[in-house]
């Protein structure tokens, strides 16, 4: 098929390796434009883009979608029978639904109806579940509400990070794509309604997010540090540094200064640290280099 994919982050790139492998015609990739990163805050291209360049193929980075009639006319031009979107960041108007011949059909990172929004992987591991899943869906004007075509699960272990459940489902996406493709060229898709009252949100997060509050459960504790991590990861004050806590466990008996009472009266035992300007360092090791 002659897609137009749309995605921008790491978590997009399985997916547009998969259509590339598969045989499918890319004119054109939509990806978000550069942005300044790093200390020297350097423009840096974002990794769809650089896996569609290596494969040769054109990129577009449009600054703004809405009342862009250029991009909109070359969209048209293209005569796509479908478009791809995989955590693309930008909200697709029914304009832009209407181009292609079979519409836009979205990857997202959740069992839908729950947790629709923009991170659904971290939410998840908040909150404790222990499955999750990819979720192909016909797009609509609303934020992750069209009709769901496939569905694929993945099980959250009690340790696994929302880091490490993105790499899986990121590769799981890829796999879901793939069969969704295979049915709709084959005319066998069997698009379903989305139950509204079940839904959950996954709102985007933020820094303010990072606080750990020790009052609650150990379980609960353990959680938002599985689902901060890499970013924006859980912060704890100890002895007035900002302490950011990458790895712990749940352990019911205190026999060092690692352990830290619960509100459950159970205890989170700290495993990996990160100080202020530091690089990440068990935390034992921290401690050896205070009083």
């Amino acid at each position: 098929m002659r897609i137009i994919f749309m995605g921008t982050p790491q978590f997009a790139v399985p997916c547009l390796e998969a259509l590339v492998t598969a045989g499918h015609e890319i004119p054109a990739v939509l990806c978000q434009p550069d942005k300044p990163q790093g200390r020297k805050m350097q423009l840096r291209p974002p990794p769809v883009k650089i896996c569609a360049l290596s494969h040769e193929l054109t990129v577009l980075q449009p600054e703004k979608l809405r009342n862009n009639e250029a991009l909109l006319a070359q969209l048209r031009a293209m005569r796509p029978d479908l478009a791809v979107v995989v955590a693309y960041g930008k909200i697709l108007r029914q304009e832009v639904l209407d181009i292609p011949t079979h519409g836009c059909i979205n990857v997202h990172a959740s069992l839908l109806p729950k947790y629709r929004g923009a991170a659904p992987i971290q939410w998840a591991v908040l909150n404790g579940e222990t499955e999750t899943g990819i979720t192909t869906m016909q797009m609509d004007a609303g934020i992750d509400t069209g009709d769901m075509l496939l569905q694929d699960q993945c099980s959250i272990s009690e340790d696994m990070t929302a880091g490490k459940l993105h790499d899986d489902l990121s590769l799981l996406g890829a796999k879901t794509l793939l069969r969704t493709l295979d049915l709709l060229e084959q005319g066998k898709l069997e698009p379903q309604k989305q139950d509204n009252r079940k839904s959950t949100y996954a709102p985007m997060l933020t820094r303010e997010l990072s606080p750990i509050d020790f009052r609650k459960t150990a379980g609960e504790v353990h959680n938002h540090i599985r689902g901060l991590s890499p970013w924006p990861g859980a912060t704890m004050d100890f002895e007035g540094v900002l302490l950011k806590v990458h790895k712990a466990r749940v352990a019911d008996s205190a026999d060092s200064p690692l352990h830290i009472l619960c509100g459950d009266g159970n205890y989170i035992e700290l495993l990996t640290v990160q100080a202020p300007g530091k690089k990440t360092m068990p935390a034992g090791e921290f401690l050896r280099g205070r009083r």
